[in-house]
């Protein structure tokens, strides 16, 4: 039973891989593939010999021993811890896109747009590679990655010039996402499942980060791609929103806010983002009311959405193919997890693989260990990978095995156009074709990636 299973999952998985080629959205299978490992689970229960214990993380003892009904109510209770742990992640989630989707109601980015007066190619590369960086630490790489490029859209009028702006957007925001508990829905998985605190992960990855994003930068701004000026486009005469800026402070302020809350209250990160997202649709509320909030050129948007609140409308434009992707694959791999799949597959990984730097805690895991992991989230999507590396691997929490997973599963994606959220999103919006990529930026984002994985193994010397 437990081959079928592994079956199912490598099918599930190929299909989310090939996303693009059978044109079948990638939340299908990943919520398919959950609910057959389940359904299987359950079938055969009887059939297996071993449990993975989550809550102390290791296998049981004597678990073949155990009568059905015991077996199913552990199998129950595995469930439903799992589906807590995955609903914090994914309350979050639904939080922070909230947040920023009323930021764009009251289009708070278009301050972003107006700072803009120069035409330099070389100097919009920086530009928009700094914002990038500090944008997905704030607002996650995924959602900084449909902003930038929506402004860039705004301004350059040559789509052959905006795709190599967006190929290293791309690179920018993941490495920005990789050092902040909130960027990356990786990193959100280990913070929020108290593998990384938010001091240390700062410490251990914003050096590695800013060079992961720097050295392609510059690297770039060498290429002839990058030479001389760019032709902008017109500026449109759309009254600006009122609110504009202060709700866009306002939302990155209350995002910020969250690790904050659970550094001073300890509750679970979920519970600060309700907060924050609680404060801001206050304001969204009390502004929206006001006759000057919605400018008259904007009005015809917002018609559909007149009798509902600017809570209401953002709710309705938040991505949630994402958050039903994000449950499937979770407890896909939990269930991989409770049947000790994953325990099992780290210790012939370890004992398999040569050496390399460090040694974490004889455990046996090695960088090369993890810079593969970073390589595989390239091809394999680094959700799925992380919550793997979740099960199988047993340091504790702020031990740098769980940072180098962070950086490497957070920037490695950037090597291949569909190896990470942003750069699917970019795909779409201008319809970047897969091979350009790894012609032009795969490169460059690979030079990135191993420059902050330098820099992290000797950084971690000094903390």
């Amino acid at each position: 039973m437990e081959t079928v299973i592994i079956l199912v999952f490598v099918f599930g998985y190929l299909a989310i891989t090939l996303e693009h080629n059978i044109k079948i959205d990638k939340l299908i299978p990943a919520l398919v593939m959950m609910a057959i490992s389940w359904a299987l689970i359950s079938l055969g229960i009887d059939d297996f010999t071993q449990w993975f214990d989550s809550a102390k993380h290791s296998l049981m003892e004597n678990f073949g021993l155990l009568n059905h009904e015991d077996k199913m109510h552990l199998m129950e209770e595995t469930l439903l811890h799992h589906l807590g742990k995955t609903a914090e992640i994914l309350v979050f989630l639904l939080g922070a896109m909230t947040i920023v989707e009323i930021i764009d109601y009251f289009d708070g980015f278009s301050t972003i747009k107006s700072a803009v007066n120069f035409n330099s190619r070389k100097k919009l590369l920086w530009m928009f590679s700094i914002l990038a960086f500090i944008l997905s630490a704030i607002i996650d790489n995924l959602t900084a990655t449909i902003v930038l490029i929506s402004i860039l859209q705004k301004i350059v009028k040559d789509r052959d010039v905006r795709i190599w702006f967006a190929g290293l957007i791309i690179i920018a925001a993941n490495a920005g996402g990789a050092w902040s508990p909130i960027g990356d829905v990786t990193t959100t998985m280990l913070w929020i499942g108290d593998k990384v605190s938010t001091g240390k992960l700062f410490s251990y990855l914003f050096i590695p980060s800013v060079l992961c994003m720097a050295v392609p930068t510059f690297i770039a701004s060498l290429l002839p791609a990058f030479k001389g000026t760019v032709e902008l486009q017109e500026e449109d005469n759309k009254p600006k929103n009122k609110f504009s800026s202060t709700m866009l402070f306002l939302g990155l302020g209350a995002i910020i806010f969250v690790p904050v809350f659970k550094v001073i209250t300890h509750l679970p990160p979920y519970v600060g983002m309700m907060l924050s997202l609680g404060v801001v649709a206050i304001f969204a509320e009390v502004y929206s009311n006001s006759k000057f909030a919605i400018s008259s050129a904007e009005t015809s948007e917002h018609d559909s959405h007149a009798s509902h609140s600017p809570v209401h409308y953002s709710l309705s434009k938040i991505e949630l193919p994402s958050i039903l992707f994000f449950l499937g694959i979770l407890m896909a791999v939990a269930a991989l997890e409770s049947l000790g799949i994953l325990f099992g597959f780290a210790d012939s990984l370890q004992n398999s693989m040569p050496m390399l730097g460090t040694e974490y805690h004889g455990e046996g895991v090695s960088d090369l260990v993890v810079l593969l992991l970073g390589v595989g989230s390239a091809v394999i999507d680094n959700v799925p990978l992380v919550a793997a590396s979740l099960g199988m691997f047993s340091e504790p929490m702020d031990n740098e095995l769980w940072h180098f997973i962070a950086y490497s599963a957070g920037t490695g994606g950037s090597m291949l156009i569909i190896g990470s959220a942003a750069g699917v999103v970019a795909m779409g919006m201008e319809k970047i074709d897969f091979f350009w990529y790894l012609k032009k930026i795969s490169w460059l984002a690979l030079i990135g990636f191993l420059a902050g994985a330098a820099a992290f193994m000797v950084t971690r010397v000094v903390f």
